[in-house]
């Protein structure tokens, strides 16, 4: 297999540790389209583990475009989210590899410190052993288990691993969605959960919430108010990003907005709304379930909304 041909093998791999090292769709393929140029120029047979050799070199350019980043995100206004992507169906048969996509979890991997990150992601999500993690990361043996503990105790404690059923997550949202459209604002209250967060990212580019949204009663009122002003011939879609069910709205032939829906396995417990026009890029693409409201029909049959016929198709995929 030639020198282009062992990266496609590992394309996918690279674009994931990319993507949850950086939050980005944009800075992970440039990651990746920048390892591909300097993988390029090595001699492929010689290298005995391309997986590792591979993995450290889009690491340490994740790592650089993470750092830059960082620089730039602290003059951002409002909540800074992931960008949304659209992931590979095996992605909701890997327990692991899909917690790590959500955005829950990424939005606690902010938190982190960027050599935290990339050890806890090349760790705990695809299980690189220490000594690839020590040379993707340039640190010691015995510093990178201090960092993977460090960082796994702090994820935890933020984000308590729970199992949740990908039909029964599906069903969530669709009461959610049933709610929100439907106007019931009981019916809205009972499916969030008391300690359910909000957060809403448009960049200081459109409008959005500067500040999380917190708790079933505020969430609920604020989503109403945002329903009693629709924006100019909107059209909404279910849909799934990062694996989860999803809300594309439209207005005209532009995405105004992807809303990404958290759940347990009874009550929705995030809710992340997209607006940075920069960060729709993979909304544009994601999949149409079913056609929610549009100007002429008003809302739809809603039952059923999010649960797509075949398995989501969901990052993966070149």
């Amino acid at each position: 297999m030639g020198t282009a041909g062992v990266f496609e093998e590992h394309r996918s791999l690279l674009f994931t540790i990319a993507y949850e090292i950086t939050g980005t769709v944009t800075d992970a393929e440039d990651v990746v389209q920048e390892s591909f140029l300097r993988w390029s120029g090595v001699d492929a047979e010689a290298v005995q583990n391309p997986r590792a050799y591979l993995a450290k070199t889009v690491t340490r350019q994740a790592l650089n475009s993470l750092r830059a980043a960082q620089r730039r995100r602290e003059d951002y206004i409002g909540p800074w989210l992931p960008e949304p992507v659209v992931t590979a169906p095996d992605v909701a048969e890997n327990a692991v590899l899909s917690e790590s996509l959500s955005f829950a979890m990424l939005v606690v991997l902010e938190t982190l410190s960027p050599d935290e990150r990339a050890v806890f992601v090349l760790r705990e999500v695809f299980d690189f052993p220490y000594a690839e993690i020590a040379e993707a990361t340039d640190k010691s043996l015995a510093a990178v288990r201090q960092i993977a503990s460090r960082a796994k105790a702090h994820v935890r404690a933020r984000q308590p691993r729970f199992e949740v059923d990908a039909r029964q997550r599906r069903a969530v949202a669709d009461r959610f969605l049933t709610a929100l459209l439907g106007g019931d604002m009981q019916s809205l209250m009972d499916v969030l959960a008391p300690g359910a967060v909000l957060l809403s990212d448009g960049g200081g580019k459109v409008t959005a919430a500067r500040k999380p949204v917190m708790g079933a009663d505020n969430i609920a009122r604020f989503l109403t108010g945002i329903a009693k002003n629709p924006v100019p011939d909107m059209r909404v879609e279910s849909s799934s990003l990062n694996g989860m069910p999803a809300l594309i709205i439209y207005s005209g032939d532009r995405v105004d907005l992807a809303a990404l829906i958290e759940s347990s396995n009874e009550q929705v417990t995030g809710i992340y709304l997209v607006r940075n026009p920069d960060k729709l890029g993979a909304a544009t693409k994601a999949p149409s379930f079913r056609t929610l409201f549009t100007p002429e029909q008003g809302s739809q049959n809603l039952g059923g909304a999010v649960a797509a016929p075949h398995p989501a198709p969901f990052i993966g995929e070149g």
